[in-house]
């Protein structure tokens, strides 16, 4: 997505209606503007879900201080290319840092299990050491 079509998403105005509490309610500038005025803090999200299978065994990483567990986890996206059906899969990499959860997945999960991922995204940037020019991100949740 390019730089200009994502400022033109924030300035599009977003409508949520919630069926539990049977109210409407849209956020745009003026809103916005409101809610800067009444409060200092602005609420955002920061949610992801994945579905897939593991690709590889979970490995323990870090220090004792503050270790790690990763693996990767893969996803599908399916369309139709004419009368065939194609598949595509898209790698994430899953960083789990909750005591509890880092001993499950090194304990119970291996690859090519069906797992249920939710969690936040950080992105993490690092230099290639072979050619400065390169940057690589990787999107942890």
């Amino acid at each position: 997505m390019s730089m200009n079509m994502f400022k033109k998403l924030l300035q599009t105005p977003v409508i949520f209606l919630s069926k539990q509490n049977h109210f409407l309610r849209m956020s745009s500038d003026a809103a916005a503007t409101q809610t800067r005025q009444t409060s200092n803090i602005e609420k955002s999200l920061n949610q992801v879900t994945l579905l897939g299978r593991s690709g590889n065994n979970p490995e323990q990483r870090g220090v004792a201080e503050n270790p790690v567990v990763t693996f990767s986890l893969a996803t599908n996206i399916n369309y139709s290319k004419g009368t065939e059906i194609m598949q595509h899969t898209e790698w994430h990499r899953i960083s789990v840092f909750r005591p509890h959860l880092r001993e499950k997945v090194i304990n119970y999960l291996e690859k090519g299990d069906r797992v249920l991922v939710t969690g936040r995204i950080s992105y993490l940037e690092r230099k290639d050491t072979g050619n400065p020019d390169i940057i690589n991100k990787n999107a942890n949740s």
